[in-house]
């Protein structure tokens, strides 16, 4: 479909932002999408900087592929139907694709570095030092040792017990994750690479080619004002949040978010999908927000601490969920199952901090809205 131009001194659209910010904030997510491709494409990975490099290659991929799938969907009705509806569900793919792996080695970080901190350890897991500190996936077994006992209470006092038992079972519990989570990294990163040679990426990187040049707007996109659709973004996402459990989150102790997590049932926490949707409807409203802005939309602090307490509460569930589906693995030691239960209620309450932490900053932006 040709590119329309518009007249600057048309005054139906003096002052408003048409639907010509949407095809150049495309095109030029679009060229970032390809940049990151040929990147990829020239590191192999055969030494340590190349491996850096296509990682970050990756996360730029990812990164593009997020901002056009969001905008094809908060901007449906200004493109081509038949390529909209074809197109975005194809780099949703991509895109989740390619977070897993680091999505799995994330998470084991987290996990080890929380037992390391509930049982007391004198040491960090040898695999959470390296990670931390120079992003290695050195695969060494987890060990902790117990913390000393408080001077000033009697020997043998329930609290060093319940201690001494988490430090017993953390470092089992430690090699369990590892060996389940290591499992699931490889595996993602397997998948990952088969994607980016299968003929289907290959398809959608032909349409982000033809993106970069050209974008499929309707005969009517130029001239039509976005703002009413970034405005429904804004108000689907003010909606989901009004249905949130707010108040439940701002409780330091929220005993319901536990009943389900060693349960038998490995469903979701129940309460976790709207939070994770608000999430979506979140990233939706700032990427409408860049559109028009043109990609130079200013900083908005409360907003940005917002988004970040929603990802510190994905990450804390799917941890937490992990602890749980590593507690149900048979025949393993009381002691590593004990640990892997307290681990579970610690991630299940940072997300109820992560909850209260996004409550928090949706005021000040509520506060500061125009």
């Amino acid at each position: 479909m040709a590119q329309q131009h518009l007249d600057p001194t048309d005054p139906a659209t003096a002052g408003a932002v048409t639907g010509q910010a949407l095809a150049a904030y495309l095109r030029a997510q679009a060229t970032q999408f390809l940049r990151a491709l040929r990147l990829h494409r020239e590191t192999g990975g055969s030494s340590a900087g190349d491996a850096a490099e296509s990682v970050d290659a990756a996360r730029a991929l990812r990164r593009s592929a997020r901002r056009i799938s969001a905008s094809l969907h908060t901007f449906r009705p200004l493109l081509d139907p038949d390529w909209s509806e074809e197109t975005r569900p194809e780099l949703a793919w991509l895109s989740g694709t390619l977070g897993l792996e680091h999505a799995y080695e994330s998470r084991l970080e987290r996990l080890l570095l929380a037992l390391h901190r509930l049982s007391g350890a004198t040491m960090f897991p040898a695999r959470a030092v390296g990670m931390a500190a120079a992003g290695s996936r050195a695969t060494a077994p987890v060990t902790m040792k117990a913390a000393p006992g408080n001077a000033g209470g009697p020997a043998g006092s329930p609290t060093t017990a319940e201690r001494g038992t988490l430090t017993v079972g953390a470092a089992k519990a430690g090699a369990l994750l590892e060996r389940q989570l290591t499992l699931a990294r490889t595996r993602a990163h397997s998948t990952a690479l088969q994607a980016l040679g299968s003929s289907r990426f290959h398809a959608v990187a032909d349409k982000v080619a033809v993106l970069a040049s050209e974008v499929p707007l309707t005969p009517s996109a130029p001239t039509t004002d976005l703002s009413p659709l970034a405005a429904a973004a804004a108000e689907r996402l003010t909606d989901a949040i009004a249905a949130l459990p707010l108040v439940t989150a701002g409780h330091p102790y929220n005993a319901e978010a536990l009943v389900h997590g060693l349960s038998p049932d490995p469903s979701p926490h129940p309460q976790d999908g709207p939070w994770h949707q608000v999430r979506l409807l979140l990233r939706l409203h700032r990427y409408a927000g860049e559109v028009l802005c043109g990609g130079n939309a200013p900083v908005n602090v409360p907003l940005l601490t917002a988004g970040q307490a929603l990802n510190r509460h994905r990450d804390a569930s799917e941890a937490a969920a992990a602890a749980a589906q590593a507690a149900r693995t048979p025949r393993i030691a009381p002691a590593t199952a004990y640990a892997l239960g307290v681990l579970h209620a610690d991630q299940r309450h940072e997300v109820e901090a992560a909850r209260f932490a996004f409550q928090q900053a949706w005021r000040k932006q509520t506060v500061n809205a125009p």
